[in-house]
Formats: structure tokens, C-alpha cells, sequence
């Protein structure tokens, strides 16, 4: 409960650094080598692909991903630029993406496992999905949406769900019809998935009655009323509800279910059973999925991904980056209700006919060993999860990986940049040494990784996604527009000078907002052909290291000015991340008269440390010494937990508004609401003792506010 003040900092030390210095203050780290034995079985191990993908064989590089997949008809034409920047990939290609994922393995994988699903209780038993019994159930649900819900290929239809196998099912079973599916995140709200349901026009909505999560039975079909209510408001009406059932033949909702509108989806599926549904040949730019983009304020944007590019891509980079072979056991410790789950567990690991480990639950449930137990049990040799997850079981289980016989090959981190001091724990810790890392930067809007090191020919940095993925020209910008060159210690807008597969089509019913989101920002000729002209504004700022090494600096809307210095929230949390006592750390800006936004940083502690007000001055002096002394936080607040998401994320925007005595704004998706009343009344009680309440905020600070960190939730 402790916090440190410190004085303002003079003009004298605020002058120390520059700009660019204070965005870029993390030192070279050292690099590691892929391990010896890694290379010899990688798909990537020969220097030839790069050379492959290189500028000039653009966009011939990426036929190459293309024949990864099996087509109906070949495309007539690679990239289609004619129409900026609405560009089209193989175009004149048909194909279908659930024949791709599971019809086509049945040849020769048919017994083998496609999806491996655990149940959070560890006394459930495992479901082994091998591909035969994953096509036989796809058929069927696609035949009861085909006949019962009346849907065809165009149409959109809304996906409620967790983590249960039912959900890949029920997308795949879309893809066969040409349906197009919208996942909402299953911690989202109720009027969170309808919002999404009348942007898409869907009036088909597919749930479940219950989950495990914290060793707790969720209802989470209560949902659907609140959705569709929400849908109402918008002047979309909900005509089915889909209901699947957690625990087979019983019903452990509260919600009761409206007659002539919700219907148990293993009732309808007694009508269906054995039967098969032709898998509708698609051109390759029709709509696969619409995945929404979460944010504080505004509408949702619907990203709009296209059929072939996108599974063309995230099968290429699935194969090169995952590493990933037929024989593997690969588990994406994600959720599908964001876009790494479609990429990264459903459709590119399907596609190249893997077994992919999906897991209901919470990492530390029962406790922080779990996910090196389920490693161990299944023989997991590909391990993939985001900087969240590390972080957490780093805390609450430091010495938990230690204990269990697992050996992974590559370790894949996902969402966010990874500190240096985590990276070298999930290297040494949970890797034991002898697994490469992908550290890997992209986006919902991007389809598939960006940036990142090719885990058999590429040397490991961290703090470093690494170089431009393959066939993937990265560029940084400056305020002006003008190019920022490798190696300056400069930082800017990173951006992507050309088109590729896996980006999205456009924003869903919004192509003026996707143009204006995207390419606006550095595009100087609205009336050009060229897609030269049209690099693509990711909304990271990145710096360019001599070797060409990209380090991701945070979202720039999460950017703190002081006096005129732009800090960016990760590189103030990574320096504060390796005092040794402190687990996680988020970094806040606070109205401040005379320089505009000050910094205040929260801290949590691993288990066995107490707060203190030392622990909280290391804190601070870590800061000056790795960033500079304009850095220095006011505040430092030592707090037991902090607020965040059902996906593990800190809800910055949350304590902004804490420490700025402002709205928090909407708290219902929290999975741990209670401790915001805590925090409020510590940090709230010890700055009104001190007289350190700040004027009424103005209606753009109170936007800036509640918008703050929306990019990292």
C-alpha cells in the first residue's frame, strides 16, 4: 500500500533526453541462437526464403502461400491493385476454407487428432477430435444452419461463445456454406455482442449455456437476452438462438429459453445426424469472417477477411513461423474470440493438418502448474500464448515449469511486446533452454504476423518482435510523413508499404472508415493507382534498430506527453518490471497544470514481497536511470491486484480514471471488478490527505481519459 512522491523534475534534466531517446531507452539485448538441433527440422531452414520473398518478387513471393491450399480453380490474377487501397488477392480463385481445414486431410489424417479440447475441471475427461469425427460434426451443423436456420453464403450469423469445441465446429461449419461468422470474445457483454449483431445484420445467434472458468459452472446464456434487447435498440430482430449445451442433455442456465426463438442445438442435431453438405466453392474475395476490433469509444469496426488471402496467409505463416508439421502438437494458448485464436488455433493450423490443443479454463486454475501439466499429459511440442499469460505465471508460479516433463520446440508470444526480463524467463524457465521464440507483432486488421524472427535461421532479440515478416515491407514514419532510416534512434509510426494476403478486405459497411483509420494518415495522392502510395498506418510506434530489428513500442494512443516528451506506457512498465519484487506495473497519465500529463505508476508484487515505500522508490529510480529523469513518476502505487479483462489485459483506462478522480467507465467485462473500489479508496483517500485533487478535467481530457489504453485492452 505504499507510494512515493517526487518532486517535478527540473528544465535542466528535462532537457538530459530527447524525445527520440526517451522513446527508445531499452538497451541492445544480447542475442540468442536457435537452438543447434532446431534447424535441421525446420520448415524455414534455408536462407533461399528469404530471398524468395524479397521486395522485388513482389507479389509473385506470395503465390508461394497460396499453393499451400488446395483450389477449385486457380486465380487469374495475383493482386488485383486497380481499386486502392481496397486491394484483391487471387483473384478469379475459387475455394472453400473448411474443405480446406478438414475435408482435405481425411485421405491420409483421418484417424489423426485435429482439435484436442481440455475442460478446465482436471477430473473431466479430454476430448480427442480426430479429423473424421471433426468433419462428421461440421457436416451436420452445417446442414441444420442450411436447413433450419435458413442461412446461405453471404449471409451473417453471430457466434456467442468460450472455449469448447462446439465453437470451431460451428465456424467451420460457416466456412463449408459460405456464411460469414462474427465470434464475439465470450467474456464480452451481452450488449457488447449485440452492438456487434446489428452492425453485421445478424439475425442468427449462437451460444451456450454454460462454462467453467475459476472452477466455477458461469451461466453465460443470460447473455443472449441482453444481446438481442441491444440488437432491438439498433433495429435488428433476433430470430434464432442457438443453444449449445456445456454439460450434454442438461441445462444449467437461469435464462429460460423463449419458445419459437432459442433451441437446443443436440435437439435439432437428431434430425441432421450423418448427414453430409457440399462444401460451396467460393471466389477467393468473399468474406470468410468479420472479427470486431474492441475499443472504449466509437462503433466497433468490423475487420473484414477475405476467404483465400487470409487462409493463404495464415497458413504460410502457421508452417514457417509456427514451425508447425502435421505430426505436432501445437497449442495456442489464446481464445478464439480474438483474431490469434482464427489464425492461429482454428484455420492455419487445421489447414496444414495438425492436432490443435484448445483449453476452457484460466491458466492458474487449479493452480500455476496447470498449463505444464496439460503440456506434459498431451506431449505439446509447440507452445504459443501472449506477454499476459507469461507474466501471470511467472508471478504466481515462478518454479512451476521446473516440475514437469514437457519439451517444446518453439514458443510462440502474442498481443503486446514482451519485456526483456519476461522473455529471458519464458526462454530459460518454461523453455528450459531449448525451445526457439517468435516473438510476433500484427493486429486484428493484418490477419497474421507482421513482424517477427524466422525461429530456424534468425537469431532471438528481446524486446524484439524482430525483422519484417516474410514478403512484408515494414517502414517507419515521422510526424512529417518522411521515412525514418534503420538505426537512427529515432521513432515513429510504423507502418507497411505494401499490400499482402492476410489484411483485412475493408471495415465492415465502413469503407471510408477504413480508408480514413488506415491510409489516410501518409497517403499523398488520394488519386493514385499506385499502391505505393498507400502504405498502411498500423497505429504502433516502432523504432529501427541497425540490423533491422523492429522494437514495437505500444499503441500510440497509448503515449503519455510530458512537457512535450512522448513516453510510451511500455517502456515506462518495462523498466519497472525488472525491480525484482514487482510482477506487473501499468503506467497512467495524470492532468497535470504546468506539464500537461504527468506519469503515475501501479504496481503489483510477487507473492512473498511486501509494499513498501523502498520497493516503490526502486521503482521510480529504475525509471530515471533506463529513461530519463522526465520520466520519473509522481506516484508510485503498490497495489494487491489490478484491474483486468476476462482475457488477462490491464484495464488502464480504469486507473487513469482512478488517479484523475474521473468515470472508470464501464467495468462489467472485468474479471476481477472488485478491486477497483479498493484501489479508488487507497490512492483517491491518500491524494485528497495530501490536497492532490485535480481541477475539473476539461470534456477532451475526460475523453483522453476514457479512451487511454483502449489499443491494450
Amino acid at each position: 500500500m505504499a507510494e512515493v512522491t517526487k518532486e517535478s523534475a527540473s528544465a535542466e534534466e528535462q532537457d538530459e533526453a530527447s524525445e527520440a531517446q526517451i522513446a527508445v531507452h531499452w538497451r541492445e539485448e544480447e542475442s540468442y541462437q536457435p537452438p543447434a538441433g532446431f534447424k535441421e527440422q525446420a520448415n524455414a531452414n534455408d536462407q533461399a526464403i528469404l530471398e524468395s520473398f524479397a521486395a522485388e518478387r513482389f507479389p509473385d513471393s506470395f503465390v508461394e502461400y497460396a499453393e499451400l491450399l488446395t483450389w477449385d480453380r486457380k486465380w487469374d490474377t495475383v493482386l488485383d491493385t486497380s481499386s486502392p487501397p481496397f486491394f484483391k488477392w487471387f483473384v478469379g480463385g475459387r475455394l472453400n476454407a473448411c474443405a480446406n481445414c478438414v475435408d482435405r486431410h481425411l485421405e491420409t489424417r483421418a484417424d489423426k487428432n485435429a482439435l484436442i479440447w481440455v475442460p478446465e475441471p482436471e477430473d473431466a475427461e479430454i476430448q480427442e477430435i480426430t479429423y473424421a469425427e471433426l468433419h462428421r460434426r461440421v457436416n451436420e451443423f452445417a446442414a441444420l444452419v442450411q436447413d433450419f436456420s435458413g442461412l446461405q453464403a453471404g449471409d451473417r450469423i453471430t457466434f456467442h461463445m468460450p472455449m469448447v469445441p462446439e465453437l470451431p465446429v460451428s465456424m467451420l461449419a460457416c466456412a463449408r456454406l459460405g456464411v460469414v461468422h462474427s465470434e464475439v470474445f465470450g467474456g464480452f457483454s451481452g450488449a457488447a455482442c449485440g452492438q456487434r449483431m446489428a452492425d453485421a445484420k445478424s439475425t442468427v445467434l449462437v451460444t451456450i449455456d454454460t462454462y467453467y472458468r475459476n472452477g466455477t459452472l458461469i451461466d453465460h446464456k443470460v447473455k443472449a437476452d441482453e444481446a438481442i434487447e441491444e440488437a432491438r435498440k439498433e433495429g435488428i430482430e433476433v430470430e434464432k438462438v442457438l443453444v449449445w449445451r456445456r454439460i450434454p442433455g442438461e441445462y444449467h442456465s437461469e435464462s429460460p429459453m423463449v419458445e419459437g426463438r432459442d433451441f437446443f442445438v443436440d435437439e435439432l442435431l437428431e434430425k441432421y445426424s450423418g448427414q453430409q453438405v457440399e462444401p460451396v466453392s467460393l471466389s477467393a474475395t468473399d468474406t470468410l469472417f468479420l472479427m470486431y476490433t474492441s475499443g472504449t469509444t466509437g462503433r466497433p469496426k468490423g475487420a473484414q477477411h477475405a476467404v483465400g488471402g487470409y487462409l493463404a496467409y495464415v497458413t504460410g505463416t502457421s508452417k514457417y513461423y509456427q514451425d508447425i508439421h502435421p505430426d505436432d502438437t501445437y497449442w495456442c494458448f489464446a481464445d478464439i474470440g480474438w483474431i490469434t485464436g482464427h489464425s492461429y488455433i482454428v484455420y492455419g493450423p487445421l489447414a496444414l493438418g495438425t492436432a490443435s490443443v484448445m483449453y476452457e479454463g484460466v491458466p492458474t486454475y487449479p493452480d500455476p502448474g496447470r498449463p505444464w501439466r496439460i503440456a506434459e499429459k498431451l506431449g505439446v511440442n509447440i507452445f504459443h500464448t501472449a506477454p499476459t499469460t507469461i507474466r501471470m505465471l511467472r508471478k504466481l508460479g515462478p518454479d512451476e515449469p521446473a516440475k514437469y516433463d514437457y519439451h517444446f520446440k518453439t514458443m510462440t508470444t502474442v498481443g503486446e511486446p514482451i519485456e526483456p526480463d519476461v522473455w529471458r524467463w519464458y526462454y530459460t524457465v518454461v523453455g528450459k533452454g531449448e525451445a526457439a521464440i517468435t516473438d510476433t507483432w500484427w493486429m486484428t486488421e493484418t490477419g497474421g504476423f507482421l513482424g517477427s524472427t524466422l525461429p530456424g535461421l534468425q537469431p532471438m532479440k528481446p524486446g524484439s518482435c524482430g525483422p519484417a515478416a516474410l514478403g512484408i515491407q515494414l517502414v517507419i514514419y515521422d510526424e512529417n510523413g518522411e521515412e525514418i532510416r534503420r538505426g537512427s534512434g529515432k521513432a515513429g509510426y510504423i507502418c507497411v508499404r505494401n499490400p499482402w494476403p492476410g489484411r483485412m478486405l475493408t471495415v465492415w459497411g465502413q469503407d471510408q472508415r477504413f480508408i480514413d483509420t488506415y491510409y489516410a494518415r501518409f497517403n499523398k495522392d488520394s488519386s493514385s493507382k499506385d499502391w505505393r502510395d498507400w502504405p498502411f498506418m498500423c497505429g504502433d510506434g516502432a523504432v529501427e534498430a541497425q540490423d533491422g530489428y523492429f522494437r514495437i513500442l505500444g499503441r500510440i494512443d497509448d503515449v503519455i506527453n510530458v512537457a512535450g516528451h512522448r513516453l510510451g506506457t511500455k517502456e515506462l512498465e518495462s523498466a519497472a518490471i525488472e525491480v525484482e519484487e514487482v510482477a506487473e506495473a501499468a503506467a497512467v497519465p495524470v492532468v497535470d497544470e504546468i506539464r500537461g500529463k504527468i506519469v503515475e505508476m501501479y504496481i503489483a508484487l510477487k507473492p512473498g514481497y511486501e509494499a513498501s515505500d523502498e520497493v516503490a522508490q526502486k521503482v521510480s529510480q529504475t525509471i530515471v536511470k533506463d529513461i530519463g529523469a522526465i520520466a520519473r513518476p509522481k506516484n508510485v502505487w503498490i497495489v494487491p491486484d489490478m484491474p483486468k479483462t476476462r482475457s488477462g489485459k490491464i484495464m488502464r483506462r480504469v486507473i487513469a480514471g482512478i488517479s484523475n478522480f474521473a468515470d472508470v467507465g464501464d467495468t462489467s467485462t472485468l474479471a476481477n471488478p472488485e478491486v477497483v473500489d479498493s484501489i479508488r479508496e487507497q490512492v483517491q483517500s491518500e491524494k485528497r490527505a495530501r490536497g492532490d485533487v485535480p481541477q475539473d478535467l476539461s470534456a477532451k481530457e475526460k475523453d483522453e481519459i476514457a479512451a487511454f489504453g483502449s489499443g491494450s485492452e
